[in-house]
């Protein structure tokens, strides 16, 4: 009796949401920047999933009217946190007198297509994600003390660099050295914890495109972050949506940056492999 008036309830809150505008998998959804920009919100699944056919962009799950911000940039809240990032491209700071200008000359621009190919594994071998890029440049080449992994200045950063690679299809390496991390990875996203014992899989895999309270379970693909959110109205970053998630199931959290949350950042990046970064997205 409960679980009935549970479905019942749940059916009849989701055709409430529904019918104020909330989009549907289903739906035939083109995303177009700024009336030139189209972005495809679907693809192929790369043939390492083994339960999914097609790959779908979190935009699609949102309401029209959160879709309908990332549509324009003018409109879109993520500008100003890029305008952020564009003045501290351009600060001196460290021992060094340097600025991120200094090296690159050429802009942002000269990091167009980075994102669609992160996280990789870099020259010593190791997993690397783009935030310990920027800190590694910080440190090393401006004397500067590196920035907090999800803080605001970081965000800000990575979602500049973000977008230089708007439009790129990702495309993240799960082979040869990247082997080892992205088993670890995914070994993570099946794996249950918590109170609520569950996975990512649980929600992202088994039961997107349902409704829970008064969410659209989207397939959790990370081809927009970082994003902002309605929710707290800043940018998000990868690490600190795995980290809210895992609070959500009552889980201890691993630590930004950590070897896990890398690992697991590689993992899903590379079940998005063959969707289109849309960087700096907007999500609820």
């Amino acid at each position: 009796m409960g679980m009935n008036l549970f479905k019942t309830t749940a059916a009849i809150a989701g055709l409430a949401l529904m019918g104020t505008g909330m989009a549907t998998a289903g739906e035939e959804s083109a995303l177009t920047i700024n009336g030139d920009l189209t972005i495809p919100t679907s693809a192929s699944a790369p043939a390492h999933l083994e339960n999914i056919d097609m790959v779908t962009s979190g935009w699609i799950y949102r309401t029209k009217e959160t879709q309908a911000l990332q549509m324009d940039d003018f409109d879109n809240p993520s500008f100003v946190f890029v305008d952020v990032a564009l003045d501290l491209w351009d600060k001196v700071d460290g021992s060094e007198g340097k600025a991120c200008s200094s090296c690159h000359e050429n802009g942002p621009e000269e990091f167009a297509g980075l994102t669609a190919s992160m996280p990789r594994i870099n020259a010593e071998g190791q997993l690397e994600t783009t935030t310990e890029l920027v800190n590694e440049c910080r440190t090393e080449r401006m004397g500067a003390e590196p920035w907090k992994y999800s803080k605001g200045k970081m965000a800000a950063m990575t979602s500049l660099i973000g977008l230089q690679s708007r439009g790129s299809v990702v495309n993240v390496a799960i082979d040869g050295a990247a082997a080892p991390y992205w088993e670890k990875g995914k070994e993570l996203y099946y794996t249950r914890v918590g109170q609520l014992d569950m996975s990512c899989s649980n929600c992202h895999e088994d039961n997107y495109d349902v409704m829970i309270r008064a969410d659209h379970l989207s397939q959790g693909q990370i081809n927009g972050f970082p994003t902002y959110r309605l929710k707290n109205a800043k940018m998000n970053t990868t690490h600190a949506r795995f980290k809210g998630c895992m609070k959500n199931i009552r889980a201890k959290p691993f630590g930004q940056g950590s070897d896990e949350f890398k690992a697991l950042e590689l993992y899903v990046a590379s079940r998005g492999n063959g969707l289109t970064v849309e960087t700096p997205s907007v999500r609820n």
